[in-house]
């Protein structure tokens, strides 16, 4: 059965670009959020078995949404999506209970090895 996952990322571009790796992969994307406040709502919905979280959006960053869904369920699997230059807020989210981050622009076989590991 294929994982089932949300994409959280402001830019459909981005979006857009990890969907076409993830189901390229066997992957299935049950929803797509721009925000972390419809991240936090979509994980609600969904309660898909990983998340990848944009860290910089507007309305609510990818680290409250991270802390959000984390409320939600303790054992939720959430990727962080960074530029680069973001170390310190992908070291805040790694301590929050981000699972691992992979960096834009993303290399897909990075993006699946660490949704693998992620999912265990």
């Amino acid at each position: 059965m294929s994982k089932k996952i949300l994409i959280v990322d402001d830019a459909a571009f981005m979006r857009m670009m990890i969907k076409d790796i993830l189901t390229k992969n066997d992957f299935e994307v049950v929803a797509e959020a721009q925000d972390g406040n419809e991240a936090v709502e979509k994980y609600k919905e969904h309660q898909p078995d990983l998340v990848t979280m944009d860290i910089t959006m507007p309305e609510k960053d990818g680290l409250a949404a991270l802390k959000e869904i984390l409320q939600v369920n303790p054992d939720a699997k959430v990727i962080m999506c960074s530029a680069m230059g973001q170390q310190a807020m992908v070291i805040d989210a790694i301590q929050a209970g981000a699972k691992d981050f992979i960096v834009k622009p993303f290399q897909a076989d990075r993006v699946i090895e660490a949704i693998q590991k992620a999912l265990g």
